[in-house]
């Protein structure tokens, strides 16, 4: 059963759907798991998908949507705010803990992709999560800087420039999250990435493609997996595809895993799947899910 509900991260109303096991008993206790979207997406997304496969496994799922972005409010529009993101996990189990069929004691976290990096992250001083996992997780401040640090620079004056032009009166600057030359890409993250989110495959009203180009400067300055030698001592499980492309998924997975402080931890690696793979594709999500109910019961329980 899905409900859709809000929530306040501060003067923010966020728009989450919430999946409950079937037949729950709310005069029973359920472990609650906060499903986090990657950028650019919307909970009725990917995020949708594993939570409802999750509830079937018997817990409380929530899938949330980002602050400024989907059926969440918040003003301006169209901001990834890595901040904000992680805010908005910690106030998601801020209202899981009002449920009572809720076991505020039995609370894990899932991020796929960019929200991956922002379960991680956030993990590290939130100790109500007690498990968490990452589903193609990514490292987004990564990806946004890239590997030409001149390259960065230039982009961060940039945008300093159009806030500059935009606190001056002209109307936000406004890019997409992917591209049309994606299309025709010869690497698999970036094809796949546009036929996710630009055709009927994953495609949703909620994921409007807009990012307000002056917030990346957030995004650039982020790294989610700092301080995961001291501070990520959760148990932690990373699921990933083997296959290696643009937005290294797969790469990322091993050095989080690699790094983490967290003793119980467990990297799964699912042989020919592509990072897409496991936002949808119901062979590969499946055995994501499977391997999920595996690591939270143990570790939830």
């Amino acid at each position: 059963m899905k409900k859709s509900i809000t929530f306040k991260n501060r003067a923010i109303d966020v728009a989450a759907d919430l999946y409950l096991p079937v037949d729950c008993n709310e005069n029973e206790k359920y472990a609650a798991i906060v499903v986090i979207h990657p950028g650019s997406s919307c909970k009725e997304q990917t995020a949708g998908i594993y939570a409802e496969k999750l509830s079937r496994k018997g817990f409380v799922a929530l899938a949330v949507n980002a602050s400024y972005q989907g059926a969440s409010g918040g003003e301006p529009r169209d901001i990834e705010d890595p901040a904000a993101r992680m805010e908005d996990i910690r106030c998601a189990i801020d209202y899981l803990v009002t449920l009572p069929y809720v076991d505020a004691e039995h609370i894990g976290a899932l991020g796929i992709c960019a929200g991956g990096g922002y379960v991680i992250n956030v993990s590290m001083t939130e100790r109500r999560i007690k498990a968490v996992a990452t589903s193609a997780g990514a490292n987004v401040g990564r990806l946004y800087r890239g590997e030409d640090p001149i390259a960065t620079i230039k982009m961060l004056e940039q945008i300093g420039k159009q806030r500059t032009t935009e606190a001056q009166g002209a109307d936000p600057l406004i890019v997409p999250w992917v591209t049309e030359d994606q299309k025709e890409a010869e690497d698999i993250d970036l094809r796949e990435a546009y036929e996710y989110y630009r055709t009927p495959r994953g495609q949703h009203p909620n994921s409007t493609n807009r990012l307000r180009f002056i917030s990346m400067a957030n995004v650039m300055a982020f790294d989610p997996y700092n301080m995961i030698e001291t501070l990520l001592t959760q148990p932690l499980q990373i699921i990933i595809g083997d296959k290696k492309a643009a937005f290294a998924s797969h790469n990322t997975g091993k050095e989080v895993y690699a790094r983490a402080a967290s003793k119980g931890k467990d990297l799964y690696v699912i042989e020919g799947a592509s990072h897409y793979d496991l936002y949808d594709n119901p062979e590969v999500t499946d055995k994501a899910v499977a391997k999920l109910t595996e690591f939270y019961r143990k570790n939830l329980k």
